[in-house]
């Protein structure tokens, strides 16, 4: 096999297909990059039974063939090569790799034991790119973090054939995103990923103009897999039942406050210079306007005053504070509503819910991204 490309397009098709690589595969032929020369073409792809990545480049291909090499090696070799045009050259157990004035020469591994790609076949949906890696970051971030209970660790998508929608919890908070999206998906259709894996898939695909979406089977293995710009990746999927966190939603909040969104996180932000790690932050909203109070160890204590529209009675909530700012930072809206439920015990507050709001009208409410999450009380 030899071949010639450019070096800034290999080093970006390298870094793609090893961006999901595990750090810790079971077997050593899973670090593995797969390299295919023929037709013009360089194919690329990686997979750890769990993960796979695909791409193809533009190349001068002078001897066809496949090779099999360790791709961080190879990703942070192409990524520090000079600026030039890169060759590419194996015999039986090696690959040269030839730039300008530098060569490397790698070890190779056996192809044949190096596991067949999925087959991406199935129903499928279609978004902007922009779109999907913005719903993705706004809900991943509720996403557990804690391996005990796997099933959320992940976010879960529910297809429809005009409606794609992304849920993550973490038992303390819930975050929705509703999208709106072309398919041929039925309703009922879901597919549960590891939260940390989508986000990644969503940031390479950022600046795509579409990403297709497609939903496999393979006997009793179900897949799911994110198309665009000739690039492909494929998930396998969590195994569980996903909580049923969309009864927790209220049907109407009548009862709720709306404020200026970077006052708030500017308030919470000197508030939490004073806090322990888990402690709460006291939020005091009344008609004339909303406390911040923290109480910190060894006497430490901060308070801020802020403007606030209230609508409904005087209201007492203590919060996690990283929680509160996950949230503001993915609403994009100049305000937020801040809604709060009721509750049978008025001596503890339900859960509050977070919504955008273009102004301070009741009607510039923008609820295709809710955020709930629970007063620190109900999370002992």
């Amino acid at each position: 096999m030899k071949f010639e490309v450019n070096r800034d397009v290999f080093s970006d098709a390298v870094s793609f297909v090893v961006k999901l690589l595990s750090p810790h595969p079971t077997q050593p032929i899973l670090t593995g990059v797969l390299l295919e020369a023929r037709d013009g073409e360089l194919a690329l792809s990686s997979f750890d039974y769990d993960v796979s990545s695909r791409t193809a480049i533009e190349a001068a291909v002078d001897a066809e063939g496949a090779v099999l090499v360790q791709g961080r090696l190879l990703s942070e070799i192409a990524s520090r090569l000079p600026d030039a045009p890169v060759t590419i050259e194996s015999d039986d157990r090696t690959i040269k790799v030839t730039c300008g004035r530098s060569s490397f020469s790698l070890p190779t591994m056996p192809t044949e034991e190096f596991p067949s790609l999925p087959s991406v076949e199935g129903v499928q949906g279609v978004v902007a790119g922009s779109d999907f890696a913005d719903a993705v970051a706004q809900v991943s971030v509720a996403a557990s973090r804690d391996d005990v209970a796997p099933m959320i660790t992940g976010v879960h998508l529910t297809f429809g054939p005009d409606n794609l929608s992304l849920v993550a919890t973490d038992r303390y908070r819930v975050a929705v995103r509703e999208l709106n999206w072309q398919s041929n998906f039925t309703d009922g259709e879901d597919a549960l990923v590891v939260a940390r894996t989508l986000s990644d898939i969503a940031k390479s695909f950022a600046q795509a103009d579409q990403v297709v979406t497609t939903l496999i089977s393979e006997g009793d293995r179900k897949l799911i897999a994110f198309s665009a710009g000739g690039r492909t990746v494929t998930s396998t999927l969590l195994k569980g039942k996903f909580p049923a966190v969309g009864r927790l939603f209220p049907a109407e909040t009548p009862h709720f406050a709306v404020i200026q969104k970077s006052d708030v996180m500017d308030a919470v932000r000197r508030m939490q210079l004073v806090l322990e790690r888990e402690q709460a932050l006291r939020f005091s909203f009344t008609q004339d306007g909303l406390t911040l109070d923290a109480v910190g160890a060894e006497h430490a204590a901060g308070s801020e005053e802020l403007g606030v529209q209230l609508t409904g009675d005087d209201i007492v909530v203590s919060l996690k504070p990283s929680f509160l700012l996950d949230a503001l930072s993915q609403i994009h809206s100049a305000f937020v509503r801040i809604a709060f439920t009721p509750t049978d015990n008025p001596n503890k507050p339900g859960p509050v819910l977070l919504t955008g709001q273009t102004s301070l009208d009741e009607a510039a409410q923008n609820d295709t991204y809710r955020y709930l999450l629970q007063p620190n009380l109900l999370m002992r």
